[in-house]
């Protein structure tokens, strides 16, 4: 069109020729060139990530960098977005993000200081992905964890389809899954004696008890009865849309168990958990003994503040089970001191 308009400016102007009103169209170079540039464009607008990495956080801009690094280098760096929420504002987190230029996406956001659940539900308000990961921002993930994650969700989903006609309650049972990654301590942070009885024990994460009754296919799910006290929020997986429908609770406010509760939830609606030892990560953070004893003090506390809530919350001894743990808190031993601290934060709350 725009050529027939040029050849009929030209009977009405003298001193064109056809080769001068020809300079005036595009030549092909230019064509092909705006032409790459909107088909880039065009991926760039419907890129849809398949992993969104939800990292709540809250004045640790040094550890938070560091965590972001190891993101950045994730065999699957393209499938993912990456949204950080600062639970409280902190100007020198929020510099992170004026001030570099990260080589995935990243998403910052940041809320009134509340407490993690409520920085996680604002995470997932942004999220695209087909999938959502949750960790710390003191987790260091291997450069396969996240590409761990998604094939392990994906490889269910076609174990889903095959199942689809032979057996429906198993193929649902392989859509509605969670899965849980293995994390350890960080060696760089220098290892405290309670920090090797806390993962030997079990105390603080129990994933010697899940090697001894994993199997690494999809079937292998953790035990639906106690799932839930493994719904580690620092190293989780699980699809957005069940993400989005299980937010996590925001009146309750003491540190703790909040992960254990959502847990229970994604179990009663039939969400089963899988744990994925491969998908690997380090725990960037040293405790010392009195750290620990003063954490088991507030798991105590916040213990009792959720068991009001919901009383179906079985983490509080009652009964013998009570009598026995005030007998074992007796004990001289690292096990004993924690019951002992627990028993406190208890007894203070009631």
């Amino acid at each position: 069109m725009r050529f027939v308009r040029v050849i009929r400016n030209l009977r009405k102007r003298q001193g064109f020729s056809l080769i001068d009103a020809c300079d005036d169209l595009p030549v092909a170079a230019e064509i092909d060139e705006k032409s790459e540039r909107r088909h880039r464009d065009r991926s760039i607008v419907h890129r849809v990530p398949k992993l969104s990495v939800i990292i709540p956080t809250y004045r640790r801009a040094d550890i938070l960098r560091r965590c972001l690094e190891h993101l950045e280098k994730q065999t699957a760096a393209s499938d993912l977005e990456v949204i950080v929420v600062s639970d409280g504002k902190d100007r020198s987190t929020a510099a992170l993000f004026e001030l570099s230029s990260w080589r995935i996406p990243v998403k910052f956001f940041e809320i009134e200081k509340s407490q993690q659940g409520s920085a996680r539900n604002e995470g997932l308000r942004h999220a695209e992905g087909m999938y959502v990961l949750f960790i710390g921002d003191d987790i260091f993930l291997e450069p396969d964890a996240c590409e761990k994650h998604l094939k392990t969700h994906e490889s269910c989903e076609l174990s889903a389809v095959s199942y689809e006609k032979q057996a429906p309650l198993k193929a649902q049972s392989s859509k509605l899954k969670a899965v849980l990654g293995f994390t350890t301590w960080d060696p760089a942070v220098g290892i405290t004696p309670v920090m090797k009885w806390l993962e030997k024990s079990g105390w603080q994460f129990g994933y010697q008890a899940l090697d001894k009754m994993r199997r690494i296919d999809c079937d292998s799910f953790i035990p639906r009865n106690f799932q839930h006290r493994y719904t580690y929020t620092s190293h989780i997986s699980l699809p957005l849309s069940i993400a989005k429908k299980k937010l996590f609770r925001t009146d309750i406010h003491l540190y703790g168990w909040e992960d254990i509760e959502w847990g229970m939830r994604l179990r009663d609606s039939g969400v089963r958990l899988l744990y994925a030892p491969d998908a690997k990560a380090l725990h960037h953070h040293r405790m010392t003994l009195e750290e620990s004893l003063r954490r088991m003090e507030t798991l105590g506390h916040s213990a009792v503040e959720i068991q009001k809530k919901v009383p179906e919350f079985d983490r509080v001894p009652k009964g013998w089970k009570l009598f026995t743990y005030r007998l074992l808190a007796l004990l001289p031993t690292l096990a004993g001191k924690h019951r002992k601290a627990f028993l406190s934060g208890l007894s203070e709350k009631r």
